[in-house]
């Protein structure tokens, strides 16, 4: 549940995520299965339950579950595998714009950085003139632990790009986004809780177009 500082206008999109741990309200969502410490099929589960809390439709969640995809510090993603299946997936879904991670990924996960290459792949090598890609601004570690104060911040820094190429995203519900990371129990200790709790990135989020 986000407020747009400035309006923005988005047509049919998807937010490509890597991680269970990764949780965003869309309209659709794609992820890797994730299956680290062979958890897969819980952690697809506990996706749908933390997608039911967004009231997102659980026919509009896909999970990617690929032998060359699977979570893991180590385990390189290929960005040109990738951007066939992004390519893929929104030309059969008629999607228009791709909301994914910039190239540090907010905590710097490997996985997290892979699938912005991939994006970001797709974007240099379609043909595709009418395909949006945004990315979702990593900060700093300050910034990323001082919870709601970094609103202001968010908002001057995206006051200072060019018109149309960062918009400020509010959270108006911050309580169900911590509903929602809560039906990730296979995940759900007692450092997560704090990170949700403190986490800059429950309160506000700054997307800035991919050129």
């Amino acid at each position: 549940m986000y407020y747009a500082c400035q309006l923005v206008i988005l047509h049919s999109f998807v937010m490509i995520i890597s991680q269970t741990n990764d949780m965003f309200r869309t309209q659709n969502l794609q992820k890797s299965r994730c299956n680290a410490d062979g958890m897969g099929n819980i952690r697809k589960e506990e996706l749908y339950l933390a997608s039911a809390v967004l009231k997102i439709p659980t026919k509009q969640v896909k999970v990617l579950d690929h032998p060359d995809f699977q979570d893991g510090f180590g385990k390189v993603w290929d960005s040109n595998l990738l951007a066939s299946i992004i390519d893929k997936e929104t030309r059969l879904h008629s999607i228009d714009l791709v909301i994914t991670f910039d190239d540090y990924g907010i905590s710097g996960h490997c996985n997290h950085r892979d699938v912005h290459r991939g994006v970001r792949k797709l974007l240099h090598d379609s043909s595709r003139k009418h395909l949006e890609a945004w990315e979702l601004v990593s900060t700093n570690i300050v910034r990323k632990y001082i919870g709601p104060v970094d609103i202001w911040l968010s908002i001057l820094f995206a006051r200072h790009q060019k018109s149309g190429e960062s918009h400020c995203l509010l959270n108006l519900d911050p309580r169900k986004s911590y509903s929602a990371m809560a039906q990730h129990s296979s995940q759900w200790v007692w450092y997560r809780k704090l990170f949700v709790a403190f986490s800059s990135c429950s309160y506000v989020n700054t997307l800035k177009k991919i050129e």
